[in-house]
């Protein structure tokens, strides 16, 4: 009888066990279709996170972007790869609130996260480093919001109504100009194109050394939520586990990419003959590994701009 109640226990614990997401930028590994898409969660009170998908080649990853709203109107972080795509964003948190947007930050310069932004109308404040600033000066279009704010200093403090938020510039890490959004009441940090959830770090204008002390400036703040400029947005405990791996991720695409210099290996060959682990299932490796590797080997020689 003991031993039927105990296989029963065991049955039931088995039964009722929550399902393992996989840890993968994926979006097919998951179960997820395009149909799934775009995907907003509430990560606090007024506070959301929005994703939407978007292709490299054959591979398909989701963009993030973060949105707050407030008494004062909406802030939003990074946009989207498109106009369609960014217009789409804007009708979405149209239905989550009836507040105007104000203010957009742009954590990324690059263009899977800013081409979109001809769809904020052109009162909205765009706050950008100065880097990014200069290079978004030369692209747009003439509806384009240009950036009118640039976070030149460490810390950029907002207060729209009863919500803080600061813009903190961290270190180069993914780009030159990689600006991080901050709810200290909230403890969450947007953390743009500086935090990949399981994508393969790309590094096509990346600092590869310094992106590793941006993400520890960031782990060393009081967070609860992380947030990636791509890849899924999880639960916190997942989120914060899950910068850690990437930070080790970066670290092994550079421990890589400096054997194979240290070996007097030509980068051309580097490219072909670099081994990375387990990253060699994270998405978009294919593309983005042989970039990397020729970003670090510049890094080595001291030829980063």
């Amino acid at each position: 009888m003991l031993k039927h109640l105990v296989l029963l226990a065991v049955t039931l614990v088995t039964s009722f066990a929550p399902l393992q997401v996989p840890r993968t930028g994926d979006p097919g590994k998951r179960g997820y279709t395009d149909a799934d898409f775009p995907r907003i969660q509430k990560l606090a009170e007024g506070v959301y996170s929005y994703e939407q998908l978007r292709s490299a080649g054959a591979e398909k990853f989701t963009t993030v972007s973060l949105f707050v709203v407030t008494s004062a109107g909406v802030l939003v972080a990074d946009g989207q790869g498109s106009l369609a795509e960014t217009q789409r964003m804007l009708a979405e948190i149209g239905k989550v609130t009836k507040q105007p947007i104000t203010h957009l930050i742009i954590g990324s310069d690059h263009g899977d996260h800013t081409a979109g932004n001809a769809a904020f109308a052109p009162t909205v404040q765009v706050f950008a480093h100065p880097v990014s600033k200069a290079i978004l000066e030369k692209g747009g279009t003439p509806d384009t919001p240009r950036p009118t704010i640039t976070a030149v200093d460490n810390k950029l403090s907002l207060k729209l109504g009863s919500t803080e938020v600061q813009i903190l510039y961290l270190g180069r890490a993914h780009t030159g100009g990689d600006l991080s959004v901050y709810l200290p009441k909230e403890k969450i940090l947007f953390m743009s194109e500086a935090y990949l959830n399981r994508i393969f770090p790309a590094m096509r204008s990346a600092y590869p050394s310094e992106w590793v002390a941006t993400i520890e400036k960031a782990q060393a703040l009081d967070v609860t939520t992380y947030v990636p400029g791509h890849g899924f947005v999880e639960s916190p405990a997942i989120l914060k586990e899950e910068l850690e791996t990437f930070r080790k991720a970066v670290l092994q695409v550079i421990d890589e990419a400096k054997r194979l210099h240290k070996a007097g290996v030509p980068v051309d060959d580097a490219v072909n003959q670099a081994r990375f682990g387990d990253l060699e299932t994270w998405t978009i490796k294919s593309s983005q590994a042989g970039t990397a590797v020729r970003r670090v080997y510049l890094e080595l020689d001291g030829k980063l701009k």
